[in-house]
C-alpha cells in the first residue's frame, strides 16, 4: 500500500494518504477533539452522464440510504442520529459524497459504529424496488405512488420553478458545446421516471469502484487501527472496473452570446458566465477567487458599491459574483436581480463595471483585503472535522492532488495586481461571455 504525507496548513500533524492495490484511497487527518468525520467521495456526477441517464447520479445518492442486506431502510439514520450524528450526502458535477459527523462516544464505540454503517452503505446498498418505485409514464397523471422516484421528480419540479435556477441553467447550457457539464445535475422528470432498478445498479457498479472512491477520516483516533478497519470493510464486491470517460474540454464562445427567456416573475434576473481554467490550476483559480471578492462578494465589493450603494436610480436589488471550481474547467458568474424597466441599462452597467476592472485599476488595498478574507476562509476550513473532510475531498476528487494544498498560502501571497489583470484579460472578456436574462411575462 502506497503512503504519501501532506503538510496541511493549520493542522498539527501531516495528513496521511494511502493508496491500496485496487486503487481505493484512504485519507487520515488528525484533528484534536471529540468529534470525527467519516466520508467517502466518489468520482462521479453529471460528468459521467449523457442525455439518456442525466440525473442518475443524484437519484442514486437518494437510493443509497434505502438499506443494505444487513440494515433495513431507516436503520442507518436512526442508529446514527441517536448518537448525535449529522448524516448527509451531496451530488455535484464532478462527485457524489456521503458523510457522517458525530462525537466519538465512550471508548470510540459510536465512531466505530459509524465506520461500520458507512462502509456497509457504500459497499452493499440493495436499492429495494418497493423504495425505488416502478418506472412510469411521466404524462400519466393517475400515478400516485410516493416512492423515492417521485420524491426526486418533485424536487426537480420545485427547483425548476425557481428563477435563479432558470437563469443559471440557461446560462450554463449555452456556455458548453458538448461537455456533460452543460446538463443540470438533478436531471429531468422524464429521465427519472423511466430509469429502472437495473439501470441504477449497473451505474453503481460501474462508477462506485475502488479507483473512483476516496474514504476520508478526520479526528483524533488510532490511525493504524482505523486504516485496517477501512481496508477490511471496503471490499468492493462485484464491481465492474469501468473507465471514467475523458471529455473534450469545450472552448469559450468567441463572441458574446445573449439568451433571453420569460417566466412568471415580478422582477428580472441576469447572469454573465465564462469558462475558466481547471480547478487544479491552483494559482489561476486563486486569482479568480480574489477577483470575485474584489468585484462582487460582499458590501464593499465594486458591484455592490457602484450599482447598489452609489447608483442614483434603484435598478438592482441584488448583484454579486460566483466562482465555481470543476475538474474540467471552472465557471465565473456575475448574477443580478433588477427592475425590469431598466433591462438594457442594467446590462450596460454590468458591462461597464466589467471593463472597469482593467480601466479603473485594482488597488493594492483591494488586493490586500481580498487576500486577508481568502486566508480567513482557508483558516476557517481547518477549524472543524467536517470542513477539513470537505476540503480534502475536494482536492482529492476535483483536483486529483491533495499536495496542492501545501502551496496554497504561498501561491496566494505571491499574487500581484498584474496577475489579476492577466487573468481578467485571459478569461473574463465580454467577447467570451454568455449572458442569460430572465424577464417577466408580458401582462
Amino acid at each position: 500500500m502506497k503512503k504519501t504525507l501532506v503538510k496541511y496548513p493549520y493542522l498539527t500533524k501531516e495528513v496521511e494518504i494511502y493508496e491500496r492495490e485496487n486503487g481505493h484511497k484512504i485519507v487520515l487527518a488528525h484533528k484534536q477533539g471529540d468529534m470525527v468525520n467519516i466520508s467517502s467521495w466518489v468520482k462521479t456526477g453529471s460528468i459521467n452522464e449523457d442525455d439518456s441517464n442525466n440525473g442518475i447520479s443524484h437519484f442514486l445518492e437518494h437510493l443509497m440510504f434505502k438499506g443494505t442486506h444487513t440494515y433495513k431502510v431507516g436503520e442507518f439514520d436512526r442508529m446514527l442520529e441517536s448518537k448525535g450524528a449529522i448524516v448527509n450526502a451531496a451530488t455535484w458535477k464532478d462527485y457524489t459524497f456521503y458523510y457522517v459527523t458525530l462525537p466519538k462516544g465512550f471508548e470510540d464505540k459510536d465512531f466505530k459504529l459509524a465506520i461500520d454503517l458507512h462502509a456497509d452503505m457504500m459497499m452493499d446498498p440493495v436499492f429495494p424496488s418497493e423504495e425505488l418505485g416502478a418506472p412510469f409514464d411521466i404524462n400519466d397523471t393517475t400515478v400516485t405512488d410516493k416512492r423515492e422516484r417521485h420524491v426526486v421528480i418533485e424536487e426537480i419540479r420545485m427547483r425548476k420553478d425557481q428563477p435563479w435556477t432558470k437563469v443559471y441553467n440557461q446560462c450554463n447550457h449555452n456556455m458548453y458545446t458538448s461537455h456533460p457539464y452543460k446538463r443540470d445535475v438533478i436531471g429531468t422528470p422524464e429521465i427519472i421516471s423511466r430509469l429502472t432498478r437495473e439501470d441504477i445498479d449497473n451505474y453503481y457498479r460501474k462508477f462506485y469502484t475502488p479507483n473512483n472512491v476516496t474514504t476520508i477520516v478526520v479526528g483524533d483516533f488510532n490511525h493504524e487501527e482505523i486504516l485496517n478497519t477501512i481496508c477490511e470493510k471496503f471490499t468492493f464486491p462485484n464491481r465492474v472496473q469501468g473507465e471514467n470517460r475523458i471529455n473534450k474540454i469545450d472552448k469559450s464562445v468567441e463572441k458574446t452570446q445573449y439568451i433571453e427567456s420569460v417566466a412568471n416573475v415580478q422582477t428580472s434576473y441576469l447572469m454573465f458566465g465564462w469558462l475558466c481554467p481547471r480547478a487544479k490550476e491552483l494559482k489561476a483559480s486563486i486569482c479568480l477567487d480574489l477577483i470575485s471578492i474584489i468585484f462582487g462578494d460582499g458590501t464593499s465589493s465594486r458591484l455592490q458599491q457602484n450599482l447598489i450603494e452609489k447608483l442614483p436610480d434603484k435598478i438592482f436589488n441584488f448583484i454579486g459574483t460566483e466562482h465555481y471550481q470543476f475538474k474540467d474547467g471552472n465557471n465565473f458568474f456575475i448574477q443580478a436581480n433588477f427592475d425590469s424597466d431598466y433591462k438594457d441599462k442594467a446590462i450596460e452597467l454590468v458591462k461597464s463595471e466589467l471593463a472597469g476592472l482593467l480601466t479603473n485599476k485594482i488597488t493594492e488595498e483591494e488586493l490586500s483585503k481580498a487576500k486577508k478574507r481568502t486566508k480567513s476562509r482557508f483558516a476557517y476550513s481547518a477549524e472543524t472535522v467536517s470542513e477539513i473532510g470537505e476540503t480534502i475531498g475536494y482536492y482529492m476528487t476535483v483536483c486529483d492532488d491533495l499536495k496542492l494544498i501545501e502551496d496554497y498560502l504561498a501561491d496566494l501571497d505571491s499574487i500581484t495586481i498584474e496577475d489579476l489583470e492577466k487573468t481578467i484579460r485571459k478569461y473574463l472578456s465580454i467577447d467570451n461571455a454568455v449572458i442569460s436574462v430572465l424577464v417577466p411575462n408580458e401582462g
